[in-house]
């Protein structure tokens, strides 16, 4: 299944430039290992040395966000999307 991902402009220089881009998973699970493997610089931006997604880090899926999903072996639906973004905080 092709699933259209977004990341934020701040970090596409780890996508090739690209801010929006397609990639072809099965699985919820399966299209987020495609990404880390398709490009490998977004890794150290999404996930820490433990491989855990950082704090600051959400990913959406469709319009949930991944951290409340209990399983991430979902099968992809025509039209799905992934979304990164990055929270940001400050005064």
């Amino acid at each position: 299944m092709r699933i259209e991902v977004s990341v934020p402009m701040m970090i596409s220089d780890c996508t090739n430039g690209n801010a929006s881009f397609f990639l072809h998973a099965t699985t919820l699970q399966e299209a987020l290992d495609c990404l880390i493997t398709t490009y490998p610089l977004l890794r150290i931006h999404l996930y820490s040395e433990q491989g855990l997604l950082r704090k600051h880090v959400l990913i959406y899926y469709n319009d949930e966000n991944i951290a409340w999903l209990k399983d991430l072996d979902l099968p992809l639906q025509l039209g799905d999307t992934l979304r990164v973004l990055q929270a940001v905080s400050g005064g």
